[in-house]
């Protein structure tokens, strides 16, 4: 397929697997084009290669980030494998470090995928009583030498933010590159790349689709390089969007960062009506003054919100009691706000922490909140109900 002007109000669906060529000279020509690795090329060959759909949402997303490329692949999990795997260079692949406050999903592809598989030498810098120790993560880059430095704006589930200027600081100083994860800050609240990041990566699947209906994943970045090896790993990995859902996702991230806005309104006041809750034991959401890197989040997001993830802990005079608790509440609400394994949609949805991450978190009463933009009085009034009558 040829690029050409269509007059039309709505990016084109193109379903094609392949396009048509027409001729052995135009086909050789193409062929000849992609060992260059276009973001855009002139000539559509195959779906996997590149697919005019799925790049003019790649266009928005740009857009949104202010960025110089942005790939989309099926899922978030598949923009976490393009991104660290264009670092993969055989024998002469230096060492990966990577914070371990992070998607559990990601830290089960470390293990199961990068270790385990595949026999890289990866690292892990830990968090210590909810806060990061920068002597500690200096130490680790002077004697490691990492390639890069993967870490997420703010952890899951507990909502720690990243004094993220010192984290890069430090990340140059020792000539690492830098991948952030930015699902839950989103570039509504910072955009990692006009900062100095190389690699930003979103679970397209949550704020940035936000109806719960598509998985898809995006890779962001402005190195020209990286983006030709991202390409070219995309391509032969067969880490592919279809068209369908490229063309899904671009209406709706039109409406993104009017849907986020109301994410994080909602949150911040859902989040003060439930820390002065007698049946609340401790609330963690950036915005509030109890959380301990509120003054990281308002240096890193400054007036424009908090996002829209919660966590808090129903009280209980026993492990076993918060857990009855806790049971109970999730149930009361299920016609309401029903439990779902995902977070970013307009729903309000919630999940128990400790039937998730009872290994690292075991913390019976402790609930997740995914704060939808449904009106919040509605909001705070099924919750209310739901903890009453515990």
């Amino acid at each position: 397929m040829k690029k050409k002007e269509i007059n039309a109000s709505h990016t084109p669906l193109y379903r094609e697997a392949g396009f048509n060529l027409q001729n052995s000279k135009r086909t050789q020509e193409a062929f000849a084009a992609e060992l260059n690795h276009a973001h855009e090329p002139d000539d559509y060959i195959y779906s996997r290669y590149r697919n005019p759909t799925v790049v003019a949402v790649e266009k928005q997303i740009m857009e949104l980030e202010e960025c110089n490329w942005a790939l989309l692949v099926e899922t978030g999990m598949a923009a976490i494998d393009v991104a660290v795997s264009v670092f993969q260079k055989g024998a002469a692949t230096r060492p990966w470090l990577f914070f371990h406050e992070i998607y559990g999903g990601t830290n089960s592809f470390i293990d199961t995928v990068l270790i385990k598989r595949r026999n890289l030498d990866v690292h892990r810098f830990y968090a210590k009583e909810g806060l990061y120790d920068f002597v500690e993560l200096e130490r680790m880059l002077a004697e490691i030498q990492p390639e890069f430095l993967y870490f997420e704006a703010v952890s899951n589930p507990m909502l720690i933010v990243a004094d993220v200027k010192r984290i890069m600081e430090l990340a140059k100083q020792y000539s690492a590159k830098i991948i952030v994860d930015n699902t839950f800050g989103t570039p509504y609240l910072w955009k990692p790349l006009l900062d100095g990041a190389d690699l930003v990566i979103h679970s397209a699947t949550k704020y940035l689709s936000g109806h719960g209906n598509i998985t898809a994943g995006v890779i962001c970045g402005n190195d020209e390089e990286l983006m030709k090896e991202a390409i070219e790993y995309r391509k032969w990995a067969g880490h592919f969007l279809s068209p369908d859902d490229a063309y899904r996702l671009g209406t709706q991230v039109k409406s993104f960062e009017l849907r986020f806005r109301k994410h994080c309104e909602n949150a911040m006041e859902l989040a003060e009506y439930l820390e002065n809750h007698p049946k609340i034991g401790e609330v963690l959401y950036p915005g509030l003054e109890s959380h301990p890197t509120r003054k990281e989040a308002v240096v890193l997001f400054g007036d424009k919100g908090f996002g829209g993830m919660l966590t808090f802990d129903i009280k209980g005079i026993s492990d076993e009691d918060k857990r009855e608790k806790c049971n109970r509440f999730i149930a009361a609400l299920e016609d309401t706000i029903p439990l779902v394994p995902t977070l970013g949609e307009v729903d309000t949805i919630l999940l128990p922490v400790e039937p998730v991450w009872g290994a690292k978190y075991p913390l019976p009463g402790v609930i997740r909140l995914s704060v939808g933009i449904e009106n919040i009085e509605k909001l705070k009034g099924w919750i209310g109900e739901a903890l009453d009558n515990l």
